[in-house]
């Protein structure tokens, strides 16, 4: 199976599969990037001082991420992962810490550092890479039902342009695969949060579809997303979507709904060279 279409390159390196995004791979003489497919839940691990685990566990999470990282040209000592809690909050990573997980809840990660490798997983959620080519910036935003709410992909604008004075027009924002329209039912406790936040965009009903017979919703939180990116001067040409579904594609890409309780995570990395 390839994933393959006009917005991304399905890549195979010996046992590594990933994708890599056509528009970023114009700036690989500035950036690199991935995102895994195939991965397993063992990405989820945590710092091995904040939390438990057994060493079996967690030299397995840091074998794969060197798998990933090596197969485009990175270190993955250099990772910086967040630790996601569905949350707005982004955190500027200054130094390299040289360790797979950061020490504060994060669910966006931004630098202008070369060489430090920003992560994200997701099994459903939006990863979303960001670049600004002119002021050589990036960050690495997850961003599911509850951070598309909270609106983190603009709020990341907002902390690139505060940190390090980035234009929005200037953006490239790349959404990885996750769970589409196709597939995100909701009741309506989730609906009434996105209509409450969005309601106001005279685009809404493009984005939200009601089943009378299921009395379920259907959101499209990728649409979502780029709408109000480019509410905030995002231009629509640098909004890149992978246009995969995870729950479509779960032979390839980790859906949280599609493979239930068991289910493993793929990582977004991008970095400065």
């Amino acid at each position: 199976m390839d994933l393959s279409n006009e917005n991304v390159i399905h890549v195979k390196r010996g046992s590594q599969e990933f994708l890599q995004f056509k528009k970023l791979l114009q700036y690989s003489d500035i950036i690199e990037h991935a995102y895994s497919l195939g991965i397993d839940k063992n990405y989820r691990t945590v710092r091995r001082n904040r939390m438990p685990i057994e060493d079996e566990e967690f030299n397995k999470s840091v074998e794969n991420y060197k798998t990933l990282c090596s197969s485009v040209g990175l270190e993955a000592k250099h990772v910086i992962k967040a630790r996601q809690s569905h949350t707005d909050k982004i955190r500027q990573i200054e130094k390299d810490l040289k360790e797979i997980e950061i020490e504060e809840y994060a669910d966006g990660l931004v630098t202008n550092k070369n060489k430090i490798i920003l992560a994200t997983t997701n099994a459903d959620c939006i990863l979303m890479l960001f670049f600004d080519p002119k002021k050589k910036v990036i960050a690495n935003v997850h961003s599911g039902w509850r951070g598309t709410v909270q609106k983190i992909s603009v709020k990341t604008l907002y902390k690139m342009n505060e940190l390090y004075g980035t234009n929005p027009k200037d953006v490239i924002v790349c959404m990885t695969p996750s769970i589409r329209k196709c597939h995100f039912e909701v009741d309506r406790d989730v609906y009434d949060l996105f209509f409450s936040r969005f309601g106001h965009f005279k685009e809404i009903d493009d984005y939200i579809d009601y089943n009378k017979e299921k009395e379920k919703w259907y959101i499209d939180t990728i649409g979502i997303n780029k709408l109000i990116l480019m509410r905030e001067g995002v231009l629509e040409e640098n909004i890149i979507d992978s246009k995969i579904c995870s729950v479509c594609s779960n032979e390839l890409v980790h859906s949280y709904r599609a493979e239930g309780k068991g289910y493993g995570l793929a990582t977004a990395i991008i970095s400065i060279k």
